[in-house]
């Protein structure tokens, strides 16, 4: 037994018993004395030790030349190879892995995770550089903006295009409030979003959230300093200084959104076009109903209106003014979107039984129209918890159903089981206004309260209403003349419509006297369809440089739907 003990100590330099109170350490005698002579032993104390942990450990050290007499005299690997192989060094056996006639590895030397391969001066990441810049505190921040998502591909910082977030985010490196270590990706500042946009889609108000150098040497209004970097369509509003926990998205109760359209999109399908034939095709099977003579309402009623050019036929709707029946049956119908539902014909990529799929809408306001130049425009105000991928939906399926005679029906079947295919709205007409922090500034207020301004644990409120002078200048400049510009100069809107009623398929046939879906209208999946609507992708845009430029490719909308549950939430606002 007294053997076995000394070849175990001899083959385990590193032993850990288990004693209460005190170390003892175990030291073996120096290269003199025999190896097989037992260890003498030194009693140390924990103070000796300087051990700080709560158990307290019996350890047998060797001394390094003795594990170099061992491994001599052996021939064998090291006296800790199962250390060794964890690390790498050695292989399952113990033995030491040879890289004789291997190339050396530099794959990440000295890379850390990041989305961006050069740091704000042009240096790639693991080349030498000289002395870094002094840490400075960073504290966790929301930052208030607004923009004009003309020429971004949408809120959400992406590789290789231009975004809001990506043009913010570099903004705040030029200006000293995000660290060159941080540069290379934004996630080592946690940023976060409250609601996420389409790309194209304008924000007089969105909240993003980053840890921040809000105290940057020689510099006093950061936040101006960052404004300065920015291009005028992006806008800081402010900043707020939040508590460590806070997370943009989780921590916004809701979202309000308004869309602008004109309002001769309600004037109904052309005398002729396809919809308006497979419209009155279908009609004329249902029994007990009376379908929409579009060639009796006064717009199509005008002798010559069923043969004219669409030019000629868009400079009559923009003379054209809605009636007061019109705006009444729109807010009745608007009213159907209010409440909890489910909102699975309204987006892409979602099963009817997916819980996701159930949201709820505050309320839904709709304005009284105004005349801009020569267009009468019509705004509609969504208050919502969230809003799923493509929420225009929810729009073009409201104006399409006002314009056919259709009831307000059949909002309540596209929260049925059956999927159809609802066409989105232009891009062009779509604003948030901006995200709201209700529960948010209630619990703050309960925590200052007894809490002093200066106190270091003391909030601020959420409140852009502080920022509202500033947000109505810029919506004026930024979004609504460059919203009606580009209307006036390309009409985009009644482009959409037109793609509307040139459909003669069956994939709208929902749209009709009784407001119930068909079987022909249903989409199954699986099943190819014949003759399916295909979406253009211009209308997804909201700036046309060049009329020659203008993309028509069609949307391919089972391609959307392939789209991932995380993709798609990342996607939602």
């Amino acid at each position: 037994m007294l053997r076995l003990f000394q070849y175990t100590l001899h083959r385990a330099p590193l032993l850990t018993l288990r004693r209460r109170n005190i170390h003892v350490m175990y030291d073996l005698h120096d290269s003199e004395q025999s190896l097989h002579s037992p260890p003498a032993k030194r009693l140390i104390t924990e103070a000796q030790a300087g051990s700080s942990e709560s158990s307290k450990r019996v350890r047998i050290e060797h001394e390094e030349h003795e594990k170099t007499l061992h491994s001599a005299e052996y021939g064998g690997p090291s006296d800790t190879p199962a250390a060794d192989t964890k690390r790498g060094k050695r292989d399952a056996a113990g033995w030491a892995k040879s890289r004789r006639g291997k190339a050396k590895d530099t794959k990440n030397k000295g890379r850390r995770r990041g989305t961006r391969d050069h740091d704000k001066d042009g240096q790639k990441e693991g080349e030498e550089q000289g002395p870094r810049a002094p840490r400075l505190p960073k504290k966790q921040s929301a930052l208030l903006i607004g923009f004009c998502g003309t020429g971004c591909n949408g809120m959400q910082i992406q590789p290789d295009v231009r975004t809001i977030e990506g043009v913010l985010f570099d903004a705040l490196v030029r200006a000293g409030a995000v660290s060159s270590d941080n540069a290379d990706d934004p996630v080592k500042v946690n940023l976060g979003r409250a609601a996420r946009t389409d790309a194209g889609v304008h924000a007089a108000g969105n909240l993003v959230s980053m840890k921040l150098i809000t105290a940057i040497p020689g510099v006093e209004d950061w936040v101006a300093r960052v404004n300065e970097e920015l291009p005028p369509e992006i806008r800081v509003w402010g900043s707020v200084r939040v508590q460590n926990s806070f997370n943009a998205r989780m921590s916004c109760d809701s979202r309000k959104y308004t869309y602008f359209f004109p309002s001769y999109l309600l004037i109904p399908p052309k005398p002729g076009s396809g919809f308006q034939r497979a419209y009155e095709e279908h009609a004329q099977s249902m029994q007990g109903v009376v379908p929409l003579d579009a060639s009796a309402h006064p717009f199509w009623s005008a002798p010559g209106s069923h043969s004219s050019s669409s030019m000629d036929d868009l400079v009559r709707k923009r003379m054209w003014r809605i009636s007061a029946d019109q705006v009444e049956l729109i807010r009745e119908t608007a009213k159907k979107f209010e409440g909890t539902h489910n909102f699975h014909n309204f987006t892409v990529g979602r099963e009817f039984g997916d819980r996701s799929n159930q949201r709820h809408m505050w309320k839904i306001e709709i304005s009284d129209p105004a005349v801009y130049g020569d267009t009468e425009w019509i705004s509609v105000l969504f208050h919502g918890q969230s809003f799923m991928l493509h929420q225009r939906k929810m729009m073009s399926s409201l104006v399409l159903s006002c314009r056919t005679g259709t009831p307000g029906q059949v909002i309540d079947e596209l929260y049925g089981p059956r999927m159809v295919m609802v066409p989105k709205m232009p891009a062009l007409g779509l604003l948030l206004e901006y995200p709201i922090f209700d529960s948010y500034n209630k619990k703050i207020t309960s925590i200052n309260e007894k809490l002093e301004p200066s106190h270091p644990d003391y909030r601020p409120e959420i409140d852009f209403e502080k920022h509202r002078e500033s947000i109505d200048a810029f919506k004026q400049t930024f979004i609504y003349d460059n919203m009606r510009r580009i209307e006036d100069r390309d009409g985009v809107f009644d482009a959409w419509v037109r793609s509307i009623d040139s459909y003669g398929g069956d994939d709208l046939l929902y749209l009709n006297p009784k407001g119930i879906i068909p079987a022909a209208a249903v989409i199954k999946k699986g099943d190819k369809r014949d003759n399916p609507f295909k979406e253009k992708r211009k209308f997804d845009l909201t700036s046309f440089p060049d009329k020659q430029g203008i993309p028509t490719t069609e949307d391919d909308e089972e391609t959307e739907s392939k789209l991932n549950k995380s993709r798609l939430e990342d996607m939602e606002g």
